[in-house]
């Protein structure tokens, strides 16, 4: 067998440490690599039984052949003289097979051929053990809200960045679509975020973790309001321009419970919380009704107070037509269409909104 040596075990144990591969993984590769150096110098390379043995104990490697017990030996490495086997076990017998210490004294004559095969296997263990790990560690994750410190920034082709968020055992990744827009985020931040997807990248896989989600919402309101998590008041709907204002429709099963106050909390203390960790992002939180006119008119506020609403027209392309005196239209469309955009999102309607003034014609 050949020693090692200790500075091989305290590298498994760094590997593991920084890498989060296991001693064994990295172990069994490197036995792998060893004996597939080995049986590349056999004729053939078609040996059938060999094996590599590692002790931990003593650091040591070794090869193991099934040799057959022979008169004379044709092929050393399939094949051991009667004498040289007698040596190993006393009462061997011609046509016998030992399993026989084959391990070459000087390791060194395995060359290129063995660091490539080393390189070769380990690069393809170390990957599949750390999409095996990652793997592991999203379905553990997925769809849910974890704290992570933000490790690295780095420039992308497209002139975006991503950001590398330490997530205890592993690292996720935030495109820039799945960023708030316009927040500078920092080395050293720490902040939650959503478990979105798991994807492979340029033969990587990479966690994907978003800011930017809707589900986000939807778990600090849960993290927020002990009325959410215990199921007395639900969320139906949610709409999100991220980082700049999300809307959320919500209803009580228990009707001594107001919905609304519960998400707003004692002087909006629970929807400033909320608000706080999207780096200000405005909520608005509105009650959902069956009813899809009363809903749509709730959809439209706070910006459009429902008793302004002169008429809403639904057709059955859900598409609502929503009238509004001259001087709410704008309030009503919001500023770059945003409370329009929201209140369509979050109703699942169409909504087309037009001044008095200039009503279309209706259809009979």
């Amino acid at each position: 067998m050949y020693t090692l040596g200790s500075e091989f075990m305290l590298a498994t144990e760094k590997l593991e440490q920084e890498r989060n591969i296991s001693k064994e993984a990295f172990i069994k590769a490197i036995c792998d690599a060893v004996l597939a150096a080995y049986k590349r110098k056999v004729p053939g390379h078609n040996i059938e039984g060999v094996k590599t043995v590692f002790q931990e104990e003593t650091s040591q490697i070794g090869i193991y052949a099934p040799l057959t017990v022979v008169e004379k030996v044709e092929n050393e490495f399939i094949e051991i003289s009667l004498d040289e086997a007698k040596s190993v076990l006393d009462d061997v017998k011609l046509g016998e097979i030992l399993e026989v210490d084959v391990t070459p004294e000087d390791f060194s004559e395995y060359g290129r051929i063995a660091a490539q095969a080393a390189r070769n296997i380990m690069r393809q263990r170390l990957n599949e053990e750390e999409k095996k790990l990652m793997r592991e560690e999203y379905e553990l994750r997925k769809n849910k809200i974890v704290v992570g410190q933000i490790t690295r920034i780095e420039e992308r082709a497209d002139g975006g960045r991503d950001i590398i968020v330490d997530l205890g055992r592993i690292e996720g990744l935030m495109p820039p679509k799945e960023q708030i827009q316009h927040h500078e985020y920092k080395r050293g931040q720490r902040i939650r975020v959503y478990v979105a997807d798991f994807q492979e990248r340029n033969k990587r896989m990479f966690i994907i973790i978003s800011q930017a989600h809707e589900e986000l919402l939807s778990e600090l309101f849960r993290l927020e309001i002990p009325e959410i998590e215990e199921g007395l008041v639900e969320i139906m709907s949610k709409a999100r321009m991220s980082g700049r204002r999300s809307r959320v429709a919500v209803r009580s099963i228990n009707q001594d419970i107001d919905p609304i106050g519960a998400c707003i909390g004692s002087r909006g203390s629970r929807i400033q919380n909320i608000s706080a960790e999207l780096y200000g992002e405005k909520i608005d939180v509105i009650p959902w009704s069956e009813d899809p006119i009363e809903y749509i008119s709730y959809a439209l506020s706070p910006s459009l107070a429902p008793s302004l609403i002169s008429e809403i027209a639904l057709f059955e392309d859900r598409r609502a037509l929503v009238i509004v005196p001259d001087d709410q239209l704008s309030l009503a469309i919001g500023k770059g269409g945003q409370n329009v955009k929201l209140a369509s999102r979050l109703t699942g309607w169409k909504i087309d909104i037009r001044s008095e003034n200039d009503q279309p014609a209706k259809p009979n």
